[in-house]
């Protein structure tokens, strides 16, 4: 139980850390956390709403439902590859488990996702719409879904791009194909149905509808929520074995 204490302040402690590091010296700190999936989501819609003339009703409220999800997944795994370089002076001075650094990051990331949350009931309002019920319980399991699934992925990066340095100029390519082949400013009914299942190959696509479909509908598919977590296990035991593998490395490296 004390150990368990200890892991938890831990956690929190680094974490505020985090927060005043990111804020240090910012004047308008939050709101460059939804600045940047707001211009997203005004590129987009003049791009296909105005220019390409997508068909879809509250295609605003459609593009913002996806992209502050994604980006707190973006903005956690791009930043994995230099979280233990930049802790370094930590790591050699303080004995604790080093998996709590990408985690630190991780938590951060979900707190600004959180504090997003506010514009898009926002925009429902605009749209003549309004917040579900099924929120209180939809939004914490989602929360958890996503935490399991970046953190093991933050794990297994930020574990790799100590040896590899150039592994970080790779994620960021990785990155952007992700998005483009997750359907975020696009629905997955556009997809051909030859190509579909291979749009749910992808680990970001199960998740990201059922956060499009709890903020619009309010309504959660089991299927998606099983495809999810069977995801964010594979991402979490996966990246847990590959930092496992590397950690004791880690002091000839920093």
């Amino acid at each position: 139980m004390r150990n368990y204490e200890n892991y938890r302040d831990l956690i929190i402690v680094l974490t505020q850390k985090e927060m005043k590091v990111r804020y240090k010296n910012s004047v308008f700190g939050y709101f460059w956390s939804v600045g940047h999936p707001l211009a997203l989501a005004f590129v987009y819609f003049v791009a296909f709403k105005v220019i390409m003339k997508i068909q879809m009703e509250d295609y605003s409220l459609f593009l913002i439902a996806g992209l502050f999800p994604w980006q707190w997944f973006a903005t956690s795994v791009n930043a994995s590859p230099v979280v233990f370089v930049g802790n370094a002076s930590i790591i050699k001075k303080v004995n604790f488990p080093r998996s709590v650094i990408p985690l630190t990051t991780v938590l951060q990331d979900m707190i600004h996702f959180l504090l997003s949350i506010p514009v898009i009931v926002l925009f429902l309002f605009m749209y003549h719409k309004s917040p579900s019920l099924s929120w209180l319980y939809g939004i914490p399991l989602l929360l958890a879904l996503q935490l399991l699934l970046t953190y093991g992925v933050s794990l297994a990066v930020s574990s790799v791009s100590l040896f590899f340095r150039d592994f970080e100029r790779l994620i960021n390519i990785f990155i952007t194909f992700l998005f483009y082949f997750t359907p975020i400013f696009y629905p997955e009914t556009m997809v051909p149905e030859e190509y579909r299942h291979l749009l749910y190959a992808n680990p970001l696509t199960p998740l990201m509808i059922s956060w499009r479909e709890l903020f619009l509908t309010g309504h959660l598919e089991a299927a998606s929520l099983l495809a999810t977590l069977f995801y964010g296990v594979i991402a979490f035991v996966g990246g847990y074995l590959v930092y496992k593998k590397l950690s004791w490395k880690f002091a000839e490296v920093l």
